[in-house]
């Protein structure tokens, strides 16, 4: 029954046929442009992950100030590092000074920590594992993939609510002109 608007049929408008055409072309995006945008978002994603990786290195930073008398901000909830300042060398061999997150138990002036830099020598937090690149890749492709199902399904949403309204105009129009002929309106 679902393909009735393709049929001959004396009660079909020419609206139905378009509105199937719209609900067709809808499904085929849908699923068709889901899948394709899905799989550019996670190629993408692994891709820039997989160049973080590359790009970032872990060095060892020396703490310049104690950060066993700082308090963890209230706002971290459940993590108890602080920022202290520290000091480590950049690729380039130029020496660099920023703040880290360390454990303040740990972490008087003078200590070792490990901190991951980019190419520039600023900080950067650690790079996911390819096991974690690989699920948060997967995860936005899929999101992107429901994203833009959900946008072309809204839009064919839209063109058949235009049609519809579109449709009720003309059945009234059409109830006025039968109206007047039957004698319901006076003048």
């Amino acid at each position: 029954m679902w393909l009735w608007r393709w049929r001959r049929n004396p009660l079909r408008r020419g609206s139905d046929v378009v509105e199937a055409w719209v609900v067709l072309a809808a499904w085929v995006l849908a699923v068709v442009g889901g899948i394709l945008v899905g799989l550019v978002a996670q190629g993408a994603v692994e891709r820039d992950l997989g160049r973080q990786r590359v790009e970032r290195r872990a060095v060892t930073a020396v703490l310049v100030e104690d950060a066993r008398d700082k308090v963890a901000p209230a706002a971290a909830a459940g993590d108890e590092r602080v920022w202290a300042k520290a000091r480590w060398a950049a690729p380039d061999g130029s020496r660099q000074t920023g703040l880290v997150k360390v454990r303040p138990k740990d972490a008087p002036a003078g200590a070792r920590v490990a901190v991951w830099t980019d190419q520039r020598g600023m900080v950067v937090s650690k790079p996911v594992t390819p096991e974690e690149a690989r699920l948060q890749a997967v995860l936005s492709g899929v999101l992107c993939a429901m994203v833009t199902a959900g946008a072309v399904t809204g839009g064919a949403f839209a063109v058949r609510a235009g049609l519809d309204r579109w449709r009720r105009g003309q059945w009234d129009a059409e109830w006025a002109r039968v109206d007047t002929r039957w004698g319901g309106k006076t003048g």
